[in-house]
């Protein structure tokens, strides 16, 4: 049963407003090894909640403990074993995708020779062992992703953050990040997830999550999903049935 695994994520009551509530009293519980989506219509709140998370973002009230660790409390010791990867991959064009990863496990006192090892196998996995040595600026934005997240797992972290990850990738790319991610968690890595990709979530998570205004109103597997939503008898239904059911025609009220 998933509850007896340990708790790699948890928030409570968990608040962010801006002119009006962007995270109104959010609590989440996500487990080792579990991979997990969180759903929402555009402004739910889905952006502030993982920058939160991931110690962008200081929230106005509630707690954030990541793998037991308070975050807010130890923000350094939360993010040693915490990943982030936006939307917007952010690297160094003027170096190589070795020289980058290099880079981020400097910054972390990886050891050069597990630094090393770590890269390579990342480049691999990523398809992007051919262009270890080129530097990034010429590359397209799936291939400047994919090293933005071997960045992002250099250091090996328990918990990886990821907000709309497959954006703009082509086919190839969005598969190849699937895969990394798949083999984090049949390692026990902990993945949460923001996606519009609704099929991405209907086959990778584990659980999901949906908010709106800033609130979780819906959690659980697929099958799980369909029952809140009334479609108990349509196993065959989609999550974007599902998902469409369970949040209406809620407005998008504040900017994420």
């Amino acid at each position: 049963m998933i509850q007896h695994r340990p708790i790699a994520l948890a928030t409570r009551d968990l608040c962010k407003r801006y002119d009006r509530p962007a995270v109104d009293r959010l609590d989440l519980t996500i487990y080792g090894g579990e991979f997990y989506s969180l759903l929402g219509p555009n402004g739910a709140g889905k952006t502030t909640t993982l920058r939160m998370v991931a110690g962008l973002l200081r929230p106005d009230a509630g707690s954030v403990a990541i793998d037991g660790i308070d975050a807010l409390a130890d923000p350094v010791a939360a993010k040693q074993i915490t990943a982030w990867l936006s939307d917007e991959p952010m690297i160094y064009d003027r170096l190589t995708p070795f020289e980058y990863l290099e880079f981020v496990a400097g910054l972390w006192r990886i050891d050069a020779a597990d630094a090393e090892r770590s890269a390579n196998e990342l480049l691999d996995w990523l398809g992007l062992a051919p262009h270890a040595h080129e530097r990034c600026e010429g590359f397209s934005k799936g291939m400047r992703q994919k090293v933005a997240l071997a960045g992002a797992l250099v250091h090996d972290p328990k918990l990886i953050i990821l907000d709309e990850p497959l954006t703009g990738l082509d086919a190839g790319s969005a598969r190849q990040v699937k895969n990394v991610l798949k083999e984090r968690v049949r390692a026990g890595g902990t993945v949460i997830m923001t996606t519009h990709i609704l099929e991405v979530a209907e086959r990778m998570a584990d659980r999901i999550g949906v908010i709106a205004h800033g609130r979780l109103i819906a959690e659980g597997t697929l099958d799980e999903l369909r029952l809140m939503a009334g479609k108990e008898t349509d196993k065959a239904g989609s999550l974007e049935d599902t998902f469409l059911t369970l949040v209406g025609d809620a407005p998008a009220v504040i900017a994420e």
